[in-house]
């Protein structure tokens, strides 16, 4: 302010000196008139580019060459501006960040006005409702989803609970389940959230299923039981009968002892860490322990047949030895004979059984057991490695089936990054492949013999 006091009074001075040297004192009042003018044009002239770039507000557009009170104005302008464009940045930046958190969150997020338009809405609610985030934005959400359960929803406008809806990928053989709600905020806004509870609802009608299983697997033994017990106390029984009557509650017993050490290997391996890839198992001694299994069971369920199961196993190994398998032993014995025993259990005394290993291209193997037996219906094979399920319960029953073995046979798989591959035809029996990858199995130096041995007949 002092200096522009200073230039003022310094214009006037020289005006009137000027204009005194030249015309005297009208001169010296012209003159100094004059020098007035003049500053208050040039200050009105800086004036207006200061305003000019204040209506631009572009921070690189201000003004260089201001001194004064005006280049002060223009100095302390230009720092708050800039501080204020930082804080603009550091907003943006945390608002991108904000945004992109949304983006990847599991559920689907849609803002709506007080109109009901779509704001905004993220990947996951695209993909619930097939929206298009540019295309769609601005649309009325009702006139997008259709769905005459989320229409009387949404007009109802009780938001207190959810609605539940079909996804729109949603299929008969893969259902999909979505969980809908909207939470109003603000002058009229709204907040969708969808989650899909597919896995929920599936892992929830398993829980019951696998309760209902359990329970009529439990109680029918104990119901058989309590009656040879009612009867054994109430009767007086020759010894015949009791020692028939014990024979059946035995087997009974055995049989719930059965499915109790079946779901207790279950959650032995669902709860244990997978095997490591230190420990070899030989894969000559796993298939003689396995061989010897089925023969067993093969002579223990056809020594009253007049004809018995033909039984196919690999040729013994040669020198070199037959490979090895990363794993666990007993799992991997398990699981192998498992498959063994339902088709010594499942096919009749006169047919046959044939087991074998294959080395492949790639590196890995396939053992596969191959039988004879009345085949499976192609509609019942996705649901074989469920717990309890069972193509013919009858069947199942007088085998002395849980129910489980396909089920533990499929963890103790997963475990050791093998697959089950099941092929089947209804009256010309089943194949059960298992696949190792290349990085659980290790060939000998000479690839083993192709050709199978009959063992039985």
């Amino acid at each position: 302010m002092t200096w522009r006091v200073f230039i003022f009074s310094f214009s006037q001075a020289m005006g009137l000196l000027l204009g005194w040297w030249y015309a005297g004192a009208w001169g010296a009042a012209l003159g100094g008139a004059f020098a007035g003018w003049c500053w208050f044009a040039s200050d009105l002239w800086r004036g207006a580019r200061v305003l000019r770039w204040f209506r631009s507000g572009e921070l690189d557009a201000a003004p260089q060459d201001m001194h004064g009170l005006w280049g002060l104005a223009v100095d302390r302008v230009r720092r708050l501006l800039r501080i204020q464009q930082q804080q603009v940045q550091e907003y943006q930046r945390r608002l991108d960040d904000v945004f992109a958190a949304l983006q990847a969150s599991p559920n689907g997020l849609v803002l709506l006005d007080s109109q009901g338009h779509i704001e905004w809405c993220n990947k996951t609610a695209c993909g619930h409702f097939g929206f298009d985030a540019e295309r769609d934005q601005m649309q009325s959400l009702g006139n997008l989803v259709r769905d005459p359960d989320f229409t009387a929803y949404y007009n109802g406008k009780d938001y207190s609970h959810d609605v539940v809806l079909q996804g729109r990928l949603s299929t008969p053989a893969r259902p999909v389940r979505l969980s809908v709600q909207i939470y109003p905020h603000g002058q009229g806004r709204k907040l969708m959230i969808s989650r899909d509870i597919t896995a929920l609802e599936q892992a929830e009608a398993m829980r019951r299923d696998f309760v209902a299983n359990v329970s009529h697997e439990i109680r029918t033994p104990l119901t058989v039981l309590a009656g040879f017990v009612e009867t054994l106390q109430t009767l007086q029984l020759t010894a015949e009968e009791q020692t028939r009557y014990l024979a059946l509650m035995a087997q009974q017993s055995a049989r719930m002892q059965s499915v109790v050490q079946g779901l207790l290997t279950l959650s032995r391996l669902e709860e244990s860490p997978r095997p490591g890839m230190g420990g070899w198992v030989s894969l000559q001694h796993l298939l003689e322990h396995c061989a010897d299994e089925g023969r067993a069971l093969s002579q223990l369920l056809t020594r009253h047949q007049a004809r018995h199961h033909l039984m196919i196993f690999p040729l013994p190994a040669p020198p070199e030895g037959m490979g090895e398998i990363a794993g666990i032993q007993t799992e991997l014995q398990s699981a192998l004979s498992n498959l063994i025993s339902n088709a010594v259990r499942y096919t009749p005394a006169s047919g046959t059984i044939e087991v074998s290993w294959r080395w492949q291209d790639d590196g890995g193997a396939v053992f596969a057991v191959r039988d004879t037996g009345p085949g499976i219906d192609a509609v019942h094979i996705p649901r074989l490695t469920e717990r309890f399920y069972r193509v013919d319960r009858s069947r199942s029953r007088e085998t002395g089936g849980t129910g489980l073995g396909l089920a533990i046979v499929k963890h103790v798989l997963q475990r050791h990054d093998a697959t089950l591959h099941i092929q089947s035809t209804l009256g010309q029996g089943s194949t059960f492949s298992v696949h190792f990858p290349a990085s659980r199995v290790r060939a000998p130096v000479g690839l083993p013999h192709a050709a199978t041995l009959v063992s039985g007949s």
